[in-house]
């Protein structure tokens, strides 16, 4: 519950909205009242059920004096015009009080959208920012389905909670209080005996809601589970077809989708236990009201017209109630969303920037890698990728990185754009330790090329420029021309305007790693990361794209994570990685003379000179 008191610090900025909006509920509540006020004297004194009062009563906030002051106003028009009249004038407030309960209702919904929309739309915002904030490790752990089911349906379930607590705390409430004022003012006694009745209703509800916030967290973990299904179902869609596995990709989300219901199944199920519990209790304090009341009246007690007065007025409160015990309901679900709303928010930020951290705009002598080490914690158990590396890399020069797979070489790329931080040694640029520096100077010192490329379903302009401001066309022009993209780019009917779709699903392979690559030559930094960027094409397309790669190191400092060996033969030197560890390092001839690993490397991929 403390996690859903967080989420109102999101409603401060609009106070004034709810100020306001506390303000009409409150008016809104006065005139709805006004009729049921006015229809009973009314009805008593044009129906003679009881005689006008002839000298104008003392007036009060008290429902007797109310109802006498009325009872007097109704008496003096019928004496002094006919009963038609007087009808037309009842006729007319009726309709006045009506328009003017439900224009103030409006108001109050009214003021009430901007702090729903705006508050969810902080949050989200919020949980947005951390989800770009987070290191790469947080992910490894995630599933991606779960965390886009908090960013947006939970978000929805807080919505509907803190509206429901808005109306638990402000409209209900008030509207409950307002009538409880009016009964007690009629008969403290009656009231007494109806909320005996009630005390039963509040301990089943408080027992079905700490059952229903327990359910609506495994409901929202399982939506999660859904719907990350569902993502990597559309995703391996080619793979799920080739294998002809529809029928058990099928089968698998029924499973994943039964569970879901069921649980849903429940909550909604004790959810609905709640207003025909509560109206059944209060139809029981209105029959235990009705007896009480009737005897009180036969006995002189209590004026027919105020008994009257009491039940309907009564009878009014029950709804607010209901409603406060639904919001009451929502608010439980709520809860639960909010708690893994802020398992997002709340999750540690493990690569922190020091507060009085170094800018550095350049790059201009070498990187070094100092007694290295970087490990993994999975399920509680440490395993090392990394095992104390030492290497310096001089402005300006190519260095490759090779061995075999899972041997920590794209991590040892990783660390130095503080993807990760290592967890024993350092890095330095021009000696400086990385984690003194200025986070966003690092990133802007250093461009990477992926095996894996990502594009964003927009356009080839907004794609090469992105995250990039104040550049001109010409200057995106310029940079495909460097990636050998311009050519198939302009044969497109849009050219640099053409959409791309989702993940550059409407280009080839080399197409999209030329994008890439044009990406790379616009951000122009002066040290390049390569990360297997041809291992997944083509003859044809990894030739176009080794001339961009050629014409993107030009100049620059570049660590080259190479598959195909042939790639790096002119490195200036050669790092072989195998088991986290650098167990040798030199030319391509150099280590082809000395026969070890890099030369295994070579005759498995029946490379010659």
């Amino acid at each position: 519950m403390k996690d859903l008191l967080r989420v109102f610090n999101y409603i401060k900025p609009y106070r004034k909205y709810a100020v306001l909006n506390v303000l009409f509920n409150i008016l809104f509540i006065l005139f709805s009242s006004f009729n049921l006020a006015l229809l009973i004297p009314t009805i008593n004194v044009l129906f003679k059920i009881s005689k006008p009062i002839t000298f104008r009563p003392e007036f009060s906030l008290n429902s007797q004096a109310i109802i006498d002051n009325i009872n007097y106003f109704v008496g003096k028009l019928t004496t002094e015009h006919d009963t038609f009249y007087v009808l037309i004038i009842v006729a007319l407030l009726f309709i006045l009080f009506s328009f003017l309960n439900n224009f103030f209702r409006y108001l109050g919904m009214y003021f009430l959208a901007p702090i729903r929309n705006c508050m969810v739309r902080d949050l989200r915002n919020d949980i947005y920012n951390k989800l770009l904030i987070l290191p790469i490790s947080f992910y490894s752990g995630q599933k991606k389905g779960d965390l886009m089911s908090r960013i947006t349906s939970d978000i929805n379930e807080i919505e509907w909670s803190v509206v429901s607590t808005l109306q638990m705390i402000i409209k209900d409430p008030l509207n409950v209080i307002f009538f409880m004022i009016i009964l007690l003012s009629i008969s403290p006694q009656l009231v007494a005996l109806s909320l005996v009745t009630l005390i039963p209703a509040g301990f089943l509800i408080g027992k079905i809601g700490k059952s229903l916030k327990r359910n609506s967290e495994k409901g929202q973990r399982q939506l999660g589970v859904v719907v990350s299904t569902t993502e990597e179902s559309i995703t391996g869609l080619r793979i799920i077809k080739a294998f002809n596995a529809i029928d058990y990709a099928y089968d698998k989300f029924k499973r994943i989708n039964h569970v879901y219901t069921k649980i849903m199944i429940k909550i909604y199920r004790r959810k609905d236990l709640a207003a025909p519990l509560t109206e059944t209790l209060a139809i029981i304090g209105l029959l235990v009201v009705i007896w009480f009341g009737g005897n009180m009246v036969l006995n002189g007690k209590l004026k027919p017209d105020v008994f009257l007065f009491f039940v309907v007025i009564f009878s009014r409160m029950i709804p607010p109630a209901q409603s406060f015990i639904s919001s009451f309901y929502n608010l439980q679900r709520g809860a639960s969303a909010t708690k893994r709303v802020f398992e997002i928010i709340d999750a540690e930020e493990k690569i922190e920037e020091k507060p009085n951290a170094i800018s550095k705009k350049s790059f201009s002598h070498n990187i070094e890698y100092k007694n290295l080490s970087f490990q993994y914690n999975i399920d509680n158990s440490r395993i090392k990728i990394l095992d104390d590396i030492n290497l310096v890399i001089e402005k300006g020069r190519m260095i490759a990185v090779v061995g075999p797979s899972g041997g920590g070489k794209s991590t040892l790329v990783d660390l130095l754009p503080r993807f990760y931080d290592c967890t024993e040694g350092e890095i330095l640029i021009d000696g400086i330790p990385i984690k003194d520096l200025v986070i966003s100077d690092i990133r802007d010192l250093v461009g990477v090329v992926s095996q894996e490329t990502v594009l964003f379903n927009d356009s080839i302009m907004n794609n090469i420029a992105f995250g990039m401001e104040n550049v001109s066309e010409d200057d995106v022009i310029a940079a495909a021309k460097v990636a050998n993209a311009h050519g198939f780019i302009s044969d497109m009917e849009h050219g640099y305007y053409t959409n791309i779709g989702d993940r550059g699903a409407n280009l080839s392979g080399g197409q999209r790693q030329r994008i890439s690559i044009a990406r790379a030559v616009l951000k122009n930094p002066p040290i390049m990361i390569l990360d297997e960027a041809t291992s997944a094409l083509d003859t044809e397309s990894e030739r176009y794209v080794q001339e961009a790669l050629t014409n993107l190191m030009k100049n620059r400092t570049s660590i080259v994570i190479a598959h195909r060996l042939s790639t790096i033969k002119n490195a200036d030197e050669i790092i072989v990685i195998d088991n986290g560890k650098i167990v040798e390092r030199g030319t391509h001839f150099s280590l082809i003379e000395n026969n070890k690993l890099y030369y295994n490397l070579i005759k498995l991929q029946s490379f010659t000179e």
